[in-house]
């Protein structure tokens, strides 16, 4: 029972408590970061969207320049510095007044994110076994949900004071939690990783095609993300019955099923075919999800609410699958040296997925009425019909880091 609950003793253990930590002040900040920014800085809600907007083209450009930083000077000292950076900008935040400050604290922040975030990965992809290693990333993005969960409450009530002494504590807390997460993983045991006396070019993984290929059909399985985000909360409000407090339910829903059964979704992610067969659940699933929203937009009361919940479902499992299989990709694809680089490259091309993902799938799927829904299953099909093929090309493709390009 217990290793249902828990990773392995050790450091995967280490790693969740890690990231249960640093999700708890995250989850405070995220519920009431836009709130801190009216109402504490008194920016305007068109600044604000303009920074994010620009935080958002820096996660477009960050991601491989920083990966390729944390394989040069280890995973543990990347994540170290992301997390010294990041409670700077936090601790920078109270200061916010105008509209270039807050871009330069978002900036700060985003070079924090694009750190830790590589430094994690390179760094669990060589200190954990690879027979436990998907697994234990499970665990910590289970473990982060709930920490996001029990933060999002902190929040609630830090708003609840209606003060700027409650807002300042949204941002304090978050740099008070990153600065003892950082502290954390400073005292994680010490890996090394061989690399070769010659140094990798840090853009020839741009010409490893089949690997790109693989970022395109993941950049596709993305948009079930930013379904079940943005466009599912507009499509219930608009287009359904639903009264909006389902919407809160909702979202609880996809919670309680990613921290139970994110673990679990793992169990075939120890292969390039196994993790193959999930990419095609995870497409396979979206696009049921996105003919059961058609449906929802034609019913009425409990069946509506029955129906949408079922599409949630459906997006939950849609991300769990996809999360495992990519996490088995970026650890096991790239060379050992160079898995922040290939960790970066994927999370750019995923970024342009975040970038036009909500504008182009809003338009689809409520601005017409609904039959826009059958264009994005479309899209989510032809990732479960292309999955098989491209990972076979990954698969036969040599990866040497002595060369500017793979041979197949």
């Amino acid at each position: 029972m217990m290793e249902r609950v828990l990773p392995p003793r050790g450091l995967p253990r280490q790693l969740v408590a890690q990231s249960a930590l640093v999700a708890v002040g995250w989850g405070v900040y995220l519920t009431g970061s836009v709130v801190f920014f009216t109402a504490y800085a008194g920016l305007t809600p068109v600044q604000i969207g303009l920074g994010f907007s620009v935080a958002g083209a820096l996660g477009l450009v960050l991601p491989m320049p920083l990966g390729h930083f944390a394989d040069r000077v280890g995973g543990r000292r990347a994540w170290v510095i992301g997390s010294a950076v990041g409670v700077v900008a936090f601790l920078l935040y109270p200061l916010v007044g105008a509209f270039w400050s807050f871009v330069a604290v978002l900036g700060l922040q985003a070079l924090s994110q694009g750190l830790t975030d590589a430094g994690r990965t390179v760094y669990t992809a060589a200190a954990v076994p690879q027979e436990i290693r998907v697994r234990t990333m499970a665990f910590v993005r289970a473990y982060l949900n709930l920490g996001f969960t029990i933060g999002a409450g902190l929040g609630a009530a830090a708003i609840a004071l209606d003060s700027r002494p409650g807002l300042l504590v949204l941002v304090l807390l978050n740099a008070a939690g990153i600065f003892v997460s950082g502290c954390f993983v400073a005292r994680m045991p010490a890996v090394h990783t061989e690399r070769s006396a010659e140094r990798p070019r840090p853009w020839g993984v741009l010409r490893d095609h089949p690997y790109t290929a693989l970022t395109g059909v993941f950049a596709i399985l993305y948009f079930s993300e930013v379904l079940f985000t943005t466009i599912v909360p507009l499509w219930a409000i608009t287009r359904t019955d639903a009264p909006k407090p389902v919407l809160g339910a909702l979202f609880a829903l996809n919670t309680v099923l990613a921290v139970l059964l994110q673990v679990p979704a793992t169990r075939q992610a120890v292969s390039m075919a196994g993790s193959a067969r999930l990419v095609r659940w995870a497409a396979l699933s979206a696009t049921a999800a996105c003919l059961v929203f058609v449906v929802s937009g034609r019913t009425q009361g409990w069946v509506t609410i029955a129906v949408l919940a079922l599409g949630v479902v459906l997006l939950t499992g849609a991300e769990l699958w996809s999360s495992a299989a990519e996490w088995y990709f970026v650890t096991e694809v790239p060379p050992p040296e160079q898995r922040g680089l290939y960790l970066g490259a994927a999370r750019t091309t995923t970024g342009i997925s975040s970038m036009i993902g909500p504008a182009a799938l809003t338009f689809l799927a409520v601005h017409t009425g609904g039959w826009g829904w059958w264009l994005i299953a479309a899209l989510f099909t032809v990732a479960a019909l292309t999955v098989g093929p491209v990972v076979a090309w990954v698969a036969r493709t040599s990866r040497n880091v002595h060369t500017s390009a793979p041979s197949a």
